[in-house]
């Protein structure tokens, strides 16, 4: 086998950790529906929240939205494994890491919307270890944008991003909590605006891997995102939409055939590889939701026909 297989390899087993078993387009029916539907396991899920935190967390984001325990009652049908996950979500929540981590989102995101529109500014600037991660992570190779269908769609261009000299600027337990915190502001937007639209709003993953590197780069970067996925796994539960891997460079492409079969039949079924979405566009600020212009109305116009169509 030639020896650029295994970082091929490494590479694909690092995106699978990206998909969660339950990832998905979670649910068609209107969100007042489903929390009528799901009444009593909320009010149960919220009881718990009330004990473990105090009966004053139900007053503020993000348990105030009864989306938040919606996705746990979605998320498995057995209520001790509901309840479990949401004991050991909590938990992480009142920890030092996680506290620090949800309150800036928390705050962050309230500073972002009070004018009724979005200033990313405060998002960005409250972000852990915003000060050296933003020298490499920019909105010009991470971006969340929305779909047609109101879903935000989280993209980024790894190939983009100089992995190695990032890397050597923070440490993985750093870039894990960066990834977490805007895992977090993704989730709390998700879930207000699941409540708005009256459409239950997940976030789709769009990895646009033209440029990435076959071999080298950062295996501490890959740590750091595989790490943050798995515990978002956890922690969002009912919330990851599809993983689209886009424009996957020739020779990985042709690999793909021979590596996917090591993936769970789950994983398989949420991965969707394409050419095209994402190829012609030069920078991703051009398919925000603030962009106007034909990059974006084509990128939009892409996802419906991968994610949303059959």
């Amino acid at each position: 086998m030639p020896p650029y297989s295994s970082s091929c390899l490494v590479l694909l087993l690092a995106v699978s950790s990206l998909v969660s078993p339950s990832s998905g387009l979670i649910a068609s029916e209107p969100v007042s529906a489903l929390l009528k539907t799901h009444a009593d396991g909320i009010s149960k899920l919220k009881s718990i929240c009330a004990e473990q935190l105090g009966p004053a967390a139900l007053e503020s984001e993000p348990y105030s939205n009864d989306v938040f325990f919606l996705r746990y009652c979605l998320s498995s049908p057995e209520e001790s494994e509901q309840t479990d996950r949401l004991q050991t979500n909590l938990a992480w929540r009142s920890s030092s890491a996680g506290q620090s981590i949800c309150q800036a989102a928390t705050t962050a995101l309230a500073q972002a919307t009070q004018q009724g529109g979005w200033d990313n500014a405060p998002v960005i600037n409250a972000a852990p270890h915003s000060d050296l991660i933003t020298k490499y992570i920019t909105p010009s190779n991470v971006v969340t944008t929305t779909s047609n269908q109101q879903d935000l769609v989280y993209c980024i261009r790894a190939g983009q991003i100089d992995d190695v000299a990032l890397m050597d600027a923070v440490s993985i337990p750093q870039m894990v909590d960066f990834f977490l915190y805007a895992k977090e502001i993704n989730a709390q937007v998700a879930n207000q605006r699941s409540l708005q639209s009256d459409k239950l709003v997940c976030v789709v993953t769009a990895n646009d891997l033209a440029g990435v590197k076959l071999v080298g780069g950062s295996a501490d970067f890959r740590k750091a995102l595989g790490e943050s996925s798995k515990q978002a796994n956890d922690l969002y539960p009912a919330t990851n939409g599809p993983t689209l891997l886009l424009n996957l460079p020739k020779l990985l492409s042709a690999l793909v055939k021979l590596f996917t079969p090591l993936f769970s039949p789950e994983v398989k079924a949420r991965l969707k590889f394409e050419q095209g979405p994402l190829k012609d566009v030069d920078d991703l600020q051009q398919v925000a939701s603030t962009a106007s212009g034909a990059a974006r109305s084509t990128f939009v116009k892409q996802l419906d026909d991968i994610v949303y169509s059959g």
